[in-house]
């Protein structure tokens, strides 16, 4: 990954550019909340929103972006399918009403949410239609390990072109990681600041005293010189900001080591096949 600035894109396998620095609107409140962030984010230069049909704030995502007065192509755009939704008709029925609740006529990035017991597959070639159909630009998952990518893979006709999953210091996945790059997959990164818990940590926080950063200037900085796409998620207008200035100063080999080290496997999401196993007994 080429980092350069604010407006710094990686193509995807479909040749789709996509912005490696975004904002993340989960629990972001439907309305003047999202909005607002929305616009502060534009102002800022992030050109990469990420949503879902479970945040219950694509209403006011899609208004942000009407109101903002950006052309719809500036403007990279993600949705994802809820579990409720998921199986072959269902998503079907799911990419309408997120299309309709947006204001749009099409998707930059359509994801599975989860991957749901016995319905992968029949999700995925629904994803597969509509991505077809001119609908969505690009198709991928979240919150898989191997053997859910395999079975997408295996299964299907069109590879994905993104996995989103948690990622942050203490959940490397390095496993992942090698996966996704040997099949020229995107990887993306949810919670990339641990919901705020990795911000103590004393190795981030000498690095960011070197580099007279913050310590989620360094984590941010820190994924995408992994490779890995960030979506911080904030409401507030100096954090949206201040999360954007993260291109002045690069992290060297030792240091992007280090915070490899703190890597413990630790989640603050569910891990996939646990969770798959949870929904299964619903």
């Amino acid at each position: 990954m080429k980092i350069t600035d604010v407006n710094g894109t990686v193509s995807l396998n479909n040749g789709l550019k996509m912005p490696y620095l975004g904002l993340g609107v989960y629990k972001t409140k439907d309305g003047a909340e999202v909005k607002n962030a929305i616009n502060y984010a534009l102002n800022a230069g992030y050109r990469h929103i990420d949503t879902a049909s479970f945040y219950k704030n694509e209403d006011g995502v899609g208004e942000a972006i009407q109101e903002s007065g950006l052309y719809r192509e500036d403007v990279f755009i993600t949705s994802k399918v809820w579990n409720d939704d998921q199986g072959y008709e269902g998503t079907l029925k799911a990419i309408d009403k997120s299309l309709a609740k947006l204001n749009l006529d099409y998707l930059d990035l359509y994801l599975i949410h989860w991957p749901v017991p016995d319905t992968l597959t029949e999700t995925w070639r629904a994803m597969e239609e509509i991505y077809k159909s001119g609908k969505v630009k690009a198709i991928g998952l979240c919150n898989c390990v191997e053997h859910q990518m395999d079975e997408v893979i295996e299964n299907g006709s069109i590879k994905p072109m993104v996995l989103q999953n948690e990622f942050h210091p203490k959940l490397l996945q390095q496993n992942m990681l090698d996966y996704c790059a040997e099949k020229n997959i995107q990887y993306e990164g949810w919670s990339p600041l641990m919901r705020g818990q990795i911000l103590d940590n004393q190795i981030i926080k000498n690095i960011a005293e070197k580099h007279r950063k913050s310590p989620a200037h360094i984590v941010l900085r820190w994924d995408l010189q992994k490779g890995v796409i960030t979506i911080p998620k904030s409401v507030h207008q100096d954090r949206i900001e201040q999360n954007a200035a993260i291109f002045d100063f690069e992290l060297s080999v030792d240091e992007v080591k280090e915070i490899d080290s703190l890597d413990n496997n630790e989640r603050t999401g569910a891990h996939p096949d646990h969770f798959m196993e949870h929904f299964a007994k619903k």
